[in-house]
């Protein structure tokens, strides 16, 4: 942050400061509330009267809360202690699938249609009494219906808006499939954060030998729809841009998609240049390991597969095969949804942890400052690339 920005603590915040981490996010909650433990208690705060620091800086943010269930599957929020006046941020994955619950003795995974009713139980269980509501939502819950092709749903749309219906202000996403959803609820806050900053700064840490210039470096989008992303990186490296575009056979439906019939690349020669591929999410993973077979085809050097969540529905299983023909170097993914042990121990596996970035947001938002800086991350990103430049530890 600039300098004119560090100091966004100085106002009073909105209300005392409480975290809801459900239990699909209870990882990601505990690291957030250890960085925001430690600045509160080093912070100088311009009011320092007793009263006022006792409800800032305190052990914990996080509030208990629990989502037990009947035996029918059926569940109820409880909160284990009062949040009236608080400004609540509720942490949400709605991809955890590693939890299970018991429905009439058998066990279930939970869905992420599970784990949203869970999220409306806890915030019907604040019952109003919050001064303000918070929903952060990494994975967006339904973002990949966020169009309607024919007679279909539009089950993000109306996911917003109930929780809009259910007193939320702000719901806080990542990379989402396509922002435009937030015209479902244009009067009230929704952001999509980008990890751009993050994945640059792991690339680097994990390529001592990469150049930074169009003759040795290019960022690769899979698809036409993730073009913004790979621009944005590209124009902050300061350098090309390539695109693939998937053909795909209109004539067959096959899980409810039209299947792909091949991708066409758009884009200056590859040949020795190391690829940045990114896009939002890796499902199957088959596409990103097709786009690096073509793209290996075309005598590109190391290839970085980056996104923001990493799924990998179908298991690890190609991925390792993959790397061990040499399609690609590593592959980045957060830690904003459920990462398997097995997928941690890989050794083309790299976890990029946007714990303190989470932070930083509920602590600029709980002081009611403009988070600008956060969204768009251009002079962080500037600064490690000028230390990479320089030889600096990153």
């Amino acid at each position: 942050m600039s300098k004119k920005d560090e100091h966004y603590y100085a106002t009073l915040p909105v209300g005392r400061l409480g975290i809801i981490p459900l239990e699909s996010s209870n990882m990601l909650g505990k690291k957030v509330d250890d960085f925001l433990v430690s600045w509160r208690s080093d912070r100088e705060h311009a009011s320092s009267s007793p009263d006022f620091l006792n409800e800032y800086q305190r052990s914990s943010y996080i509030i208990p809360s629990r989502v037990p269930r009947f035996g029918s599957g059926e569940a109820k929020g409880n909160l284990m202690e009062s949040v009236r006046g608080d400004d609540i941020y509720i942490l949400v994955d709605v991809c955890n699938y590693d939890l299970t619950y018991k429905l009439c003795g058998q066990v279930n995974r939970m869905s992420p249609d599970d784990h949203y009713q869970d999220l409306k139980r806890i915030i019907a269980a604040i019952g109003g009494k919050a001064r303000r509501i918070n929903v952060i939502m990494p994975f967006l819950y339904e973002s990949r219906q966020h169009k309607r092709s024919g007679r279909e749903s539009l089950d993000c749309a109306l996911a917003l808006q109930e929780l809009i219906s259910m007193g939320v202000e702000n719901i806080i996403t990542f990379d989402a499939h396509d922002p435009r959803v937030q015209n479902a609820i244009p009067l009230h806050g929704f952001e999509t954060v980008q990890p751009a900053y993050q994945f640059i700064k792991n690339i680097l840490r994990n390529a001592p030998d990469m150049q930074l210039d169009s003759d040795h470096l290019m960022v690769i989008s899979p698809d036409e729809g993730g073009m913004g992303r790979a621009v944005y990186m590209a124009n902050n490296l300061g350098v090309d841009m390539g695109m693939f575009y998937k053909r795909r056979d209109y004539s067959t439906i096959i899980d409810g998609r039209n299947p792909i019939v091949a991708h066409e690349f758009l884009g200056a020669d590859v040949a020795g240049k190391d690829m940045i591929i990114i896009d939002d999410m890796i499902s199957s993973g088959d596409s990103m390991i097709e786009v690096a077979t073509l793209l290996k085809e075309r005598n590109a050097r190391n290839i970085f597969l980056c996104s923001t969540f990493g799924l990998f529905t179908n298991g690890l299983d190609k991925f390792d095969q993959a790397y061990e023909q040499g399609l690609f170097t590593k592959v980045l993914t957060t830690n904003l949804i459920y990462q398997t042990p097995e997928l941690l121990a890989k050794p083309w596996y790299v976890n990029c942890d946007l714990s303190k970035y989470v932070a930083l947001i509920i602590d600029t938002l709980n002081h009611d400052s403009s988070i600008s800086r956060l969204l768009n991350p251009a002079d962080r990103i500037q600064r490690v690339i000028t230390k990479f430049k320089n030889h600096e530890k990153i």
